[in-house]
């Protein structure tokens, strides 16, 4: 018998490996492995699988839908949201001039907290469009950012994006692309286009070349990709309508029920021959039967409502136990599947962890954190850098100033990292602990502790002196005023007004200044400054007896 696995001896390489069969089951169908359309043998790019457009903007209505009408998955959506994004990404210009830094830092923060500066529209802050960028490319896949000449940001929904049927070039869904796949333009239709009506016509539609003249890019595209050669961002909903869907009919179906059960209801049974009344009670409506057979009328159900049998016929009454104990972990399976296309677990889905202990609820928090971490990572690259860049380069050609300031050796005009904002503390004092060990023993600078909690150093640190400053100076000014007052030989020392944090995390006081003739007695209280330090505080009173002590 021939082997069919051995290659004929005038075969080529090549040919005998088409013949000879795959070891991997996976490539074999089988009886427990459901059939998939839109597979092809010899592979294909990412694009092929959205490759029709009306599927591809029904899709992304069909996630529309479900984020405006779903109670469970628009609400998820927004906190995924919220905990990526938070108070906003903080920018901090890195230029090698400190004075250049400060003033890029103004400049940014006046452009970006003022709607008419920073929105085509002037109606929402920088803040505003994160916020908006994330949820965006979260339900709909992708949204474009074009950053005009103005100095504002125009935000285009994904939905403007597209491709007239008269055009021959290649292009994807409204993104022209070269054979290296780079986006040369992006292809928008007007506002006011009739949604229902196809894009017919290359005149319908608006192109905007991705980069200038200069190369510097000028369209933000804010999408994560999945593939290496996918032009369009797809909705994270995709993997999951179904379940969505079927999720909300069975929470709308328990809480019809549950409405049913707490009506009371009149049964009433009439025997064969009797006269029935066809009396309406309540809201009624009639179906056409299949077939052309007639129609069927039903009674809408109704508390108080009135039954009433068909001659001979007996009616009885059925309540089942609303809500049963499997509905709650089908329901809870259900959203837990919704979560982890979104990157949120159920107990922040519900904002309840009652069903789990504090360790359950801390890792699923931790592992919800690094998802959040990574929607940070890639929103700064597509969004927040172009846009950073993109203001630099107009602010230097609006200032001759900063013009010259970017050609001085040792300075990067563009020089900047961003600060994605961090998450509370889980455990306030124990995370507080871990900060001040790795800085204390040099496992990490104070400058990357503080960014990777959402804080600029040089802001805490001014800010620390200003207050301190202020607290000490205010202090001696009381401290003053009370020794003037009470000439006693008791003086009140600066210290005894106020208490200051110490970088040891305890208790700050300044020490009085003792007489010479005092040693016995600061010796003594010294070893209770030491016994303070060893407990972590120091002891912010000074003993009255000491009298001959001086301000």
């Amino acid at each position: 018998m021939k082997n069919r696995n051995v290659p004929a001896p005038n075969v080529t390489l090549s040919e005998g490996f088409e013949g000879m069969r795959s070891d991997y089951t996976a490539a074999k169908l089988g009886r427990f492995r459901r059939r998939r359309t839109g597979i092809s043998s010899m592979g294909s790019g990412a694009d092929y699988h959205y490759r029709s457009e009306a599927d591809f903007l029904r899709m992304l209505e069909y996630a529309r839908d479900m984020d405006r009408n779903d109670a469970v998955v628009g609400q998820t959506v927004d906190r995924a949201v919220v905990n990526t994004v938070q108070d906003g990404i903080k920018v901090d210009p890195n230029t090698g001039d400190k004075s250049l830094d400060k003033d890029l830092s103004a400049l940014w923060k006046d452009w970006a907290e003022h709607p008419d500066q920073c929105d085509i529209q002037g109606e929402m802050a920088f803040c505003d469009l994160e916020r908006l960028a994330l949820r965006s490319t979260i339900v709909d896949g992708d949204i474009i950012a074009l950053l005009t000449r103005s100095g504002r940001i125009q935000m285009i929904e994904g939905h403007r994006v597209r491709t007239p049927r008269s055009t021959t070039r290649n292009v994807v869904h409204g993104v022209l692309l070269d054979q290296l796949r780079n986006h040369l333009e992006y292809w928008i239709t007007r506002e006011d286009i009739d949604p229902l009506r196809s894009v017919a016509k290359v005149s319908e539609i608006r192109p905007f070349a991705t980069r200038d003249d200069d190369g510097n890019r000028q369209v933000a595209h804010v999408y994560n990709p999945k593939r290496v050669s996918q032009t369009r961002g797809v909705t994270a909903f995709a993997p999951i309508f179904d379940t969505m869907g079927m999720g909300e009919d069975i929470f709308f179906a328990k809480l019809v029920q549950q409405q049913i059960v707490s009506c009371f209801a009149i049964i009433r049974e009439v025997e064969e021959g009797a006269t029935v009344s066809d009396e309406q009670l309540g809201d009624r409506e009639t179906e056409s039967l299949t077939g052309g057979s007639g129609v069927r009328t039903i009674d809408q159900i109704s508390p108080g409502m009135d039954v009433t049998g068909d001659p001979g016929e007996k009616i009885k009454g059925f309540s089942p136990g609303v809500p049963n104990a499997e509905f709650f972990e089908h329901a809870k399976m259900i959203m837990s599947l919704i979560g982890a296309n979104i990157g949120m677990p159920l107990v922040m889905m519900l904002m309840d962890a009652s069903e789990t202990n504090f360790s359950g609820y801390r890792g699923a928090v931790d592992q919800a954190r690094l998802g959040f971490k990574d929607n940070q990572r890639w929103l700064v690259s597509r969004f927040h850098r172009p846009v950073y860049l993109w203001k630099v380069r107009q602010w230097m050609n609006a200032d001759p100033s900063m013009a010259a300031a970017a050609l001085r050796t040792g300075v990067d005009m563009f020089g900047h990292r961003w600060n994605p904002p961090t998450w509370p503390y889980i455990e306030p004092k124990k995370d507080a602990e871990a900060d001040l060990v790795l800085m204390a023993n040099g496992v990490n600078s104070r400058r990357r502790v503080h960014a990777s909690r959402g804080r600029d150093v040089r802001e805490v640190d001014m800010e620390n002196i200003e207050d301190n400053s202020f607290a000490i100076i205010e202090a001696k000014k009381v401290a003053m005023k009370i020794n003037e007052a009470f000439d006693d030989g008791q003086p009140v020392h600066w210290n005894e007004i106020v208490t200051l944090p110490s970088s040891n995390g305890g208790v700050a006081m300044a020490a009085p200044v003792p007489d010479e003739e005092d040693e016995d007695e600061d010796e003594d209280e010294q070893e209770n400054e030491d016994q303070g330090n060893q407990n972590g505080e120091r002891n912010g009173t000074r003993n009255r007896s000491r009298a001959d002590s001086r301000f």
